[in-house]
């Protein structure tokens, strides 16, 4: 891993915790001659010069989230495909994804400039709509891309292709398609499997289906999934994990497949995928 000379740092807005954080961890990352680059959150917290959060990878090694997992979809955004290290710190509400509590901040800090830190790499779900046969808006995921109806719709016809294979006509108030990550998201409270990280698989998953039957589907990483939206003009949104998106025209065709590229995701050393759903879903212990 390379040396960390700079650091950025995006948190949480309005959260007296990480208020209280942040004019701590810049003292402690300056005394160690690390330089530091601020999201406007975070300069407010420290009194000191800030910049939108989408400009503050550039150049750092290392990023620092204190939040919960809302804060850390903003940040993997902003990182975008470049490959740099995300520390999360839990200053939000159940996170799945900021596993770093606060009590070990500094002591994986110290573990990260060591270069003994440990590494999840969560793959990206790239995410196009396409009109007329030319891409108008392009994403990419970290937990989801979500088609649902808009406020006063009624259900909506989603045509699904998995690459060349019709899946059928969706009738249902939406559809996720997740990645792994994404699985412990709006997934699994829509009834979706848990998927463990590492497995190389999107799961397709309907909102409240009207065909009873209609079940979640996980397919390979490889395959391309094509949704076709058949309903009328901005009956029909586009999300991209929860934070962005828009809505799609009658005819739109929402592709989604495995992106090339990953988050690199800093993981608590000793701290497990399952130690994590014990944690956070009050799993039974022994």
């Amino acid at each position: 891993m390379p040396v960390i000379k700079t650091v950025g740092i995006v948190s949480k807005p309005g959260s007296e915790q990480a208020g209280k954080i942040v004019p701590e961890i810049i003292a402690w990352l300056k005394h160690r001659g690390i330089a530091v680059r601020l999201d406007e959150d975070s300069g407010v917290y420290a009194g000191a010069p800030a910049m939108p959060r989408e400009e503050v990878p550039e150049g750092c090694d290392l990023m620092i989230v204190l939040g919960g997992d809302g804060t850390l979809l903003s940040a993997a955004r902003a990182i975008g495909r470049r490959e740099i290290p995300l520390f999360p710190v839990n200053v939000g509400g159940l996170g799945f994804l900021t596993a770093i509590t606060v009590e070990e901040l500094y002591p994986e800090l110290q573990r990260a400039l060591r270069s003994e830190h440990r590494i999840g790499k969560r793959k990206l779900l790239t995410t196009e709509v396409e009109r007329d046969g030319e891409v108008v808006a392009s994403y990419d995921a970290l937990n989801d891309a979500v088609l649902t109806k808009a406020a006063l719709a009624r259900m909506i016809d989603l045509d699904t292709h998995v690459d060349d294979q019709f899946v059928c006509v969706y009738k249902a108030d939406g559809l996720i398609i997740s990645t792994p990550t994404g699985s412990t998201a709006y997934s699994l409270s829509a009834g979706g499997p848990i998927i463990f990280p590492s497995v190389p698989a999107i799961c397709i998953t309907p909102i409240c289906p009207h065909m009873l039957t209609n079940r979640p589907v996980l397919v390979p990483e490889t395959s391309v999934i094509r949704v076709q939206s058949h309903g009328p003009d901005e009956s029909v949104f586009l999300t991209i994990d929860g934070q962005i998106g828009g809505p799609l025209r009658e005819g739109d065709t929402v592709v989604c497949r495995s992106s090339h590229y990953s988050l690199m995701l800093v993981r608590p050393p000793r701290m497990m995928f399952f130690d994590v759903l014990r944690q956070k879903l009050k799993w039974g212990e022994r």
